[in-house]
C-alpha cells in the first residue's frame, strides 16, 4: 500500500479544503497512478487508476512522478500527451497545474489543480506562479501527516503568498470555525462588509450577519450553493448570493468556508452572459437587394484581413450585425468579440471602460485595478459603435492604440501590448465632423481604411417581403392566432412606408402587430398608427420647361424635401438637428443648404 493511501481520509480532507478556498477542482494520485483522493468528477474515481496506471506512457502525472517536476498545460483538451482522454475526444479539462509530492527524497504521489470552464481556466493562467509554490506547501502538509485542522489553520494564517491568491479572487470569502468564530477573509469579503480585516477576524459570524444559514452547516454537515442572503448591519445593506461549504475533519465539522458576491454584481453578470453576441454569420443577414447583396460581398472579401473597417449607415441598419459576421468568417473567430457602444456609456465612466484603471486609480476603483475593453479584446476583435459620440480628448488615446496597439491604463504608465482588430461603426457625417472639428481627421483615416455602408431600408424594397416573413415567423409564437400572415394591405403599407428606423423599425412594428391582431390575418388595424397613418408621399415634382438638366431636378426635389421637413419639425435648433439626423447629413451641410435654397426665417435657429 502506498504511503498516501495510508493517509487517505487526511487526503480527503486537504483536496476538499482546496478546491472550497480556490473554487477549482482537486485531484491527488500515488506513485502507483491510484487516485487517493478528488473533488468534483475525480470523487467518484477514488481508488481508480489514472493514465491507465503506466508511469511509463508518458502523459502528464507519469512524466511529473519521473521527472520529479512540475508542470502546467494551458490546453489540456488539445494536448495528446495530457491524457489517454484527449486521443478519444472526451477530455473535460481545460487546463491543469500540478506538482509533484515528495517523501524522504522520492516522488510518492501528484497533486493537481483542474479547470472545467472559462472562469477556472482563467484564475489558473494568472495565478499560476502563485499556484506552483503553494502547490509545493500543500505537498509538504500532506507528507508530514498533519491533522487537517492544523494544516488549515497554517495554510490559512502563515502563507503569505495563499492570501494574495484569495485576495485575487473577485469573491468575497469568509471562513469560520466550529463556534462561528471568522477565522480569515479577503479583500473582497471586507469590502463588501465594510470592515476592515482586524476587526473582522475572531468576530462571531452573527455579529455581521444575523441568523446566517452558515451557522447551520456547522450542525448539519450539508453545505449550500447559490443561496440569496439579506442582511442589514449597522445601516449597511447587503443583498448577497452565499456559497458555504463545510471542513470535516474524521466526519466532524470543524468550519464553514463561504464565498460570495453583492446580488447586483450576480444580475449585471447574468445580463452581460445572456446579452452578448452569439455568433453570427453572413447569411443570417437576410436581403436580396442590391445594395445589400454588394456591402456583404465586400464584408466576406474582407472579413479574413487585419485592416480596420468603418460601417456608416442610419441608425437600424444593422451595423452591429455586419460587424459580427465580419468577425465569425474572419481569423480572429475563436478570440472575443467586444462591443462598446461609445454613446451609451457616460463620458466619465467612458475611459476606464475602453482602456481599464489601475489600482488606485481613482476613488471606488478596485484594489487590483480592472481591465478595458480593449484587453478584454486580447487576440479578438473590439466593435467601436456609434464611434461619432466618442469625445475629444478619447479620440486621441484610442488614435494611439491604433498606432502602437498598446493600452495605458488610466493611472498606470505601464503600456499593455494588445492584439486587436478594430471595427467601428456611426450613423452620423464623419467627414462633416472632421470639417467642423469634431472628429480629429488622422483618427478618421486610421478608422475608415475599409469603409463599408448599410443601405437604408428605403433603398431595399425588395427585402422588406422577405424581412416581414422573417420577423412574423420569429414573433408569431406569442400570439394565439398562429398561424399568420399579413393582409395584401399592410403588406403594401409596409412595402410604401419610408422606414426612418431601418430595419429595427420593421421588427418592433411586426412584433406589435403580432401582439395587438385578433385573428390570423394581420390587417392593417393591427399596425402600428404612426405607420397606418403615415403622411402621403411628397408631392410629385412640377419641372418647368425650362429646367432640362438632372441637376436641375434634384435640386428642385431636394428643395421640396427640405421644406416638407422644416414645415414638419420646425426652423429651431432641436428641429434642425432631428432634420440632419433624419436625412444622414451633418448639421452644418444643413445650414449649408437651407441658405441655398433660400429657406431661412426670421425665427432664431
Amino acid at each position: 500500500m502506498s504511503l498516501l493511501k495510508d493517509i487517505q481520509q487526511t487526503v480527503q480532507q486537504v483536496a476538499e479544503a482546496i478546491s472550497a478556498v480556490l473554487q477549482i477542482e482537486t485531484e491527488i494520485v500515488d506513485d502507483e497512478m491510484t487516485i487517493i483522493a478528488g473533488t468534483g468528477k475525480y470523487k467518484d474515481m477514488i481508488n481508480m487508476k489514472e493514465e491507465e496506471g503506466k508511469v511509463e506512457a508518458g502523459y502528464l502525472y507519469g512524466r511529473v512522478i519521473r521527472t520529479n517536476q512540475p508542470y502546467f498545460v494551458e490546453d489540456a483538451r488539445n494536448d495528446p500527451s495530457y491524457d489517454p482522454s484527449v486521443l478519444i475526444g472526451l477530455a473535460d479539462e481545460w487546463a491543469e497545474i500540478c506538482a509533484p509530492i515528495h517523501y524522504n527524497g522520492s516522488v510518492i504521489g501528484v497533486i493537481g489543480l483542474i479547470a472545467f470552464d472559462a472562469k477556472q481556466h482563467q484564475s489558473l493562467v494568472s495565478n499560476k506562479l502563485v499556484l506552483l509554490p503553494y502547490l509545493q506547501r500543500m505537498s509538504e502538509l500532506l507528507t508530514s501527516k498533519i491533522a487537517e485542522q492544523a494544516a488549515l489553520n497554517n495554510w490559512i494564517k502563515t502563507t503569505q503568498k495563499l492570501e494574495v491568491l484569495i485576495g485575487s479572487i473577485h469573491e468575497g470569502i469568509i471562513a469560520i470555525d466550529e463556534n462561528g468564530i471568522i477565522t480569515n477573509c479577503n479583500q473582497t469579503a471586507q469590502q463588501l462588509v465594510q470592515k476592515d480585516k482586524d476587526e473582522l477576524i475572531n468576530m462571531p459570524i452573527e455579529k455581521i450577519w444575523p441568523q446566517s444559514p452558515m451557522l447551520e452547516v456547522i450542525q448539519s454537515g450539508k453545505g449550500y450553493i447559490e443561496q440569496e442572503e439579506h442582511y442589514q448591519c449597522e445601516q449597511h445593506d447587503m443583498h448577497l448570493i452565499v456559497t458555504a461549504r463545510p471542513i470535516t475533519i474524521n466526519a466532524e465539522v470543524v468550519g464553514v468556508v463561504a464565498t460570495f458576491r453583492r446580488m447586483a454584481d450576480a444580475r449585471r453578470l447574468a445580463y452581460e452572459l445572456t446579452s452578448e453576441p452569439k455568433d453570427l454569420y453572413f447569411p443570417e443577414i437576410y436581403g436580396k437587394s442590391r445594395g445589400l447583396s454588394l456591402v456583404k460581398k465586400q464584408a466576406e472579401q474582407v472579413a479574413s484581413g487585419t485592416s480596420n473597417i468603418l460601417i456608416t449607415g442610419q441608425s437600424g441598419t444593422g451595423k452591429g450585425m455586419m460587424a459580427a459576421a465580419i468577425h465569425s468568417a474572419s481569423n480572429r473567430r475563436s478570440g472575443p468579440f467586444i462591443i462598446v457602444n461609445c454613446g451609451a456609456i457616460p463620458e466619465t465612466l467612458l475611459e476606464s471602460e475602453l482602456f481599464g484603471y489601475a489600482s488606485g486609480a481613482f476613488t471606488g476603483a478596485r484594489r487590483e485595478g480592472k481591465a478595458g475593453k480593449f484587453e478584454l479584446a486580447d487576440g479578438g476583435t473590439i466593435f467601436l459603435d456609434e464611434i461619432g459620440d466618442l469625445p475629444l480628448h478619447l479620440q486621441v488615446k484610442l488614435l494611439h492604440v491604433l498606432q502602437s496597439k498598446q493600452v495605458e491604463r488610466v493611472g498606470s504608465n505601464r503600456l499593455i501590448n494588445v492584439n486587436i482588430r478594430v471595427i467601428s461603426a456611426t450613423n452620423k457625417d464623419l467627414e462633416e465632423m472632421v470639417r467642423t472639428k469634431e472628429f480629429r481627421e488622422d483618427l478618421f483615416f486610421r478608422l475608415n481604411v475599409i469603409p463599408l455602408h448599410m443601405p437604408p431600408l428605403s433603398e431595399r424594397a425588395d427585402d422588406i417581403p422577405l424581412l416581414m416573413v422573417y420577423f412574423l415567423s420569429k414573433y408569431s409564437q406569442m400570439s394565439v392566432h398562429s398561424p399568420l400572415d399579413f393582409s395584401p394591405e399592410v403588406k403594401q403599407v409596409f412595402i410604401n412606408y419610408h422606414w426612418p428606423g431601418n430595419v429595427r423599425e420593421l421588427e418592433n412594428a411586426i412584433e406589435y402587430a403580432v401582439n395587438m391582431t385578433t385573428s390570423s390575418l394581420i390587417d392593417i388595424e393591427s399596425i402600428p398608427p404612426r405607420i397606418r397613418n403615415a403622411s402621403s408621399p411628397l408631392p410629385p415634382l412640377q419641372i418647368g420647361l425650362d429646367q432640362h438638366s438632372l441637376k436641375d431636378m434634384m435640386q428642385e426635389h431636394e428643395k421640396q424635401i427640405l421644406i416638407e421637413m422644416l414645415k414638419k419639425y420646425g426652423h429651431g435648433l432641436e428641429a434642425k438637428r432631428i432634420i440632419a439626423s433624419r436625412l444622414d447629413i451633418g448639421l452644418a451641410t444643413l445650414y449649408r443648404k437651407i441658405e441655398a435654397y433660400q429657406l431661412l426665417t426670421d425665427e432664431k435657429s
